[in-house]
């Protein structure tokens, strides 16, 4: 299994995150650079690639207003390319259903056989809800879930934590429980100082 938390995003998660920033855009477009990158929990610098792309994609145009802050509007082919990214990650979500219920039924066999009983979700996404599913066919325990972006919600009961909190965490394995955000996720676990025997992704 790839660890490796250099790997160049995927197609997917590249899609994902401009259907992101076109949907914040599409609610709202007082919003800053400095905006989209809080609420998506990305880094700034990625915030202003993006961006740049979709001005140059003709998806988004960009107006100065006063106090020197700049203005983003979704262009009518913005929106067309907004449904189009909705629409492919609809179909997308399909095929990681079908991907991750085989995988993860192998993995938790896998990590039961080998003794792990506590186990931490890092994502608390489509795939973290599968993961979930699959994980009743075992003995394991579901100790907390992590995750930046949905920190402060709900999942299955368990309160959504900030991946640092993991730090304080009595767990055997933590589980990259997300497909799209999976570099991201263990980028974070890494860069807190979690071993990485110590990590699995579900799907790669």
């Amino acid at each position: 299994m790839n660890n490796d938390s250099d790997r160049t995003p995927s197609p997917e998660a590249e899609h994902y995150r401009s259907l992101q920033i076109l949907n914040e855009l599409a609610n709202d477009d007082s919003l800053t650079q400095r905006d989209l990158s809080s609420r998506l929990g990305i880094a700034l610098g990625l915030v202003n690639s993006y961006i740049k792309n979709l001005v140059k994609k003709g998806f988004i145009t960009v107006k100065a207003i006063p106090s020197k802050r700049y203005a983003y509007y979704l262009t009518p082919k913005g929106f067309t390319e907004k449904t189009r990214l909705t629409y492919d990650l609809l179909h997308d979500y399909t095929r990681i259903y079908r991907e991750a219920r085989s995988s993860l039924k192998k993995l938790f066999h896998d990590l039961q056989a080998a003794g792990v009983r506590k186990i931490v979700f890092a994502g608390a996404d489509e795939v973290a809800e599968i993961a979930y599913i699959s994980m009743q066919e075992t003995s394991m325990e579901l100790i907390n879930v992590v995750d930046n972006d949905r920190s402060g919600t709900m999942f299955f009961g368990k309160p959504v934590q900030p991946v640092h909190e993991v730090l304080e965490m009595d767990y055997d394995i933590v589980l990259v429980s997300s497909y799209l955000k999976r570099d991201q996720l263990f980028k974070q676990l890494v860069d807190l100082g979690i071993k990485k025997e110590s990590i699995r992704i579900s799907l790669t």
